[in-house]
């Protein structure tokens, strides 16, 4: 097993949604490598069970490891020296998805707040939100989606390096408000297309 801060907090992150009970999305994980500047970024996507695929409403997350931050990481690690802290670059997007009829952002917007919790000593921001537009061959039928996007860093201090458990109490923190900020956009009173099996079948 990879011992490392990133995969430490990836594995964090992941406990807090399943302790949530959240659906991870099949096939939506993937874990890449920038060739050119060595980032490393991890990206997952989590529904509300029993909603079908895709769901009515997910959590897509996307956590990056810049280069800089594994040198800052490495140079602490072998010689425990920490002259700047390593971060994990976070964005967080909201979709509701699967709708008949265009959103009214506003409502939508109505009951997000405009950081998310706290992350350690950090918290998300919430950008301005995406309306997309998708219509059939023949434009009979049109089907619509809205996203909203939080982003932000998480710090990682040598406490934290040093121990890793702080990791289960900040990313925990996170997977409970995910959790609950799901379930909050999903009770607005809005109008859902059937899931594609439904269609199909």
């Amino acid at each position: 097993m990879l011992d490392h801060v990133f995969t430490d907090a990836i594995g964090a992150l992941r406990d807090a949604f399943e302790s949530a009970l959240l659906e991870r999305q099949a096939f939506e994980e993937h874990f890449q490598t920038d060739v050119l500047l060595g980032d490393l970024t991890w990206q997952t996507s989590y529904g509300l069970p029993g909603e079908g695929l895709p769901p009515r409403v997910q959590a897509d997350i996307t956590f990056v490891w810049p280069t800089w931050s594994q040198t800052a990481y490495r140079s602490w690690y072998v010689e425990e020296d920490l002259d700047e802290s390593p971060r994990i670059e976070i964005e967080l997007a909201l979709r509701l998805q699967r709708l008949s009829t265009p959103p009214d952002p506003r409502v939508v917007l109505a009951v997000l707040p405009d950081t998310s919790t706290n992350i350690g000593g950090d918290r998300l921001t919430r950008s301005g939100p995406t309306i997309e537009s998708t219509y059939s061959h023949d434009l009979k039928d049109a089907e619509f989606a809205i996203e909203i996007s939080y982003q932000g860093i998480y710090e990682l201090d040598e406490a934290c390096l040093a121990d890793g458990s702080a990791l289960d109490k900040h990313f925990g923190s996170l997977g409970g408000w995910i959790a609950s900020t799901l379930v909050r956009v999903g009770d607005l009173d809005l109008s859902y297309m059937p899931p594609d099996d439904d269609r199909l079948g």
